[in-house]
C-alpha cells in the first residue's frame, strides 16, 4: 500500500495531525525541561497522568478531564512546595510516592470493577493509542498542542533568562515565580497530551530524548528549540509509517527512533572533537 493510500485512511490522518501537534509541543517544552534539569518532574507527571485517568474514570469523568486536571494540579503543587535544588527534588519525590500510592488504590478498585472496554482504556493510557484516537481526542489534542507551542514561544525569551540565571533574572525584575508556575503548567499539559501518543510509561521518549539530542547538536537556544521540535515530529511521523507497514506498536517505534537519534548525537559529540584534535 502506498503512502497516498495510507493517508486516505481516517485513523492515519488523525494520527499524523494530532501526533504532529503533540510532538511539536513536546519538543519545545521538553527543551526547557532538559535545560532546567527537571526531567524527574516530567517522569512524575507521567505517572500522575495514569493515576488521574483512573481516578477520572472511577468518578465517571471523561478520560481527558482526569488526565489534564490531575497533571495540572500536581504540577502547581510541585511549584508551590518545591523551590529549587534539593528542596524541589524532595517535594517531587514526596508527591510522586503519594500519587503512586493513590494509583495502587485506584488500580485495585478499577480492576475489580472493569469490563473489557474499560480495561483497554487503562492499557492505552499506559502505552499510548495514537492509532485509535477518538474524534474528541483529535480535536482536543491538536488544539492544545498548537496552543502549547504558541504560549511556549511567547514566553521563551524570559523563560530562557530564568532558566540560565534565575538570580540575575529576579534582580532584573523578571517575574520568576509566575514564569516557573506557567512553565510547570505547560509541562503538565504537554505530558497529559503526550500520553495519547506514547503513554504514561514512555513519556521520556517524546519529551526528554529529542531535547537531549538537540542540546547535543547545538548550544544555541533558539536553534536547539527548533531542532528539538523537529526531531520529536520526525520520530512521531516516521514511527507512524513504520507502525502501519510493520504492524508493531507506534509508541515502540517513536521511542526507539528518538533513542537512536540520541545515540547518534552522543557518538557525534565524542567523534567530532577527537577528529578535530
Amino acid at each position: 500500500m502506498s503512502i497516498g493510500q495510507m493517508l486516505a485512511l481516517d485513523f492515519m490522518r488523525n494520527a499524523f495531525v494530532t501526533g504532529g501537534c503533540i510532538a511539536l509541543a513536546a519538543g519545545l517544552v521538553g527543551y526547557f525541561v532538559v535545560l532546567r534539569n527537571e526531567v524527574f518532574t516530567s517522569d512524575a507527571l507521567g505517572h500522575v497522568a495514569f493515576t488521574g485517568s483512573l481516578g477520572g474514570l472511577l468518578a465517571g469523568l471523561n478520560l481527558l478531564a482526569g488526565v489534564f486536571g490531575s497533571c495540572i494540579a500536581v504540577a502547581l503543587a510541585i511549584g508551590t512546595f518545591g523551590g529549587r535544588g534539593r528542596g524541589r527534588d524532595v517535594a517531587i519525590g514526596t508527591i510522586f510516592a503519594w500519587v503512586l500510592g493513590i494509583g495502587v488504590l485506584f488500580l485495585s478498585v478499577y480492576t475489580s470493577a472493569q469490563s473489557g472496554a474499560t480495561g483497554s482504556v487503562g492499557i492505552s493510557v499506559l502505552f499510548g493509542s495514537i492509532l485509535g484516537l477518538q474524534p474528541i481526542q483529535v480535536v482536543v489534542g491538536s488544539i492544545i498542542g498548537i496552543a502549547t507551542c504558541a504560549v511556549t514561544l511567547l514566553v521563551a525569551r524570559p523563560l530562557l533568562f530564568v532558566s540560565l540565571d534565575p538570580d540575575v533574572a529576579l534582580a532584573r525584575g523578571v517575574p520568576t515565580r509566575a514564569l516557573t508556575a506557567l512553565f510547570l503548567v505547560l509541562v503538565a499539559v504537554t505530558v497529559a497530551e503526550s500520553v495519547q501518543a506514547v503513554g504514561a510509561l514512555l513519556i521520556f521518549g517524546l519529551m526528554v530524548t529529542p531535547a537531549a539530542v538537540a542540546q547535543n547538536l547545538s548550544a544555541r537556544p533558539w536553534l536547539g528549540m527548533a531542532l528539538s521540535a523537529l526531531i520529536a515530529l520526525a520520530a512521531v511521523w516516521i514511527g507512524l509509517v513504520l507502525s502501519f507497514y510493520i504492524s508493531y506498536p507506534a509508541s515502540f517505534f517513536i521511542t526507539a527512533l528518538a533513542f537512536a537519534a540520541y545515540l547518534v548525537s552522543q557518538l557525534g559529540r565524542r567523534v567530532l572533537p577527537a577528529a578535530s584534535r
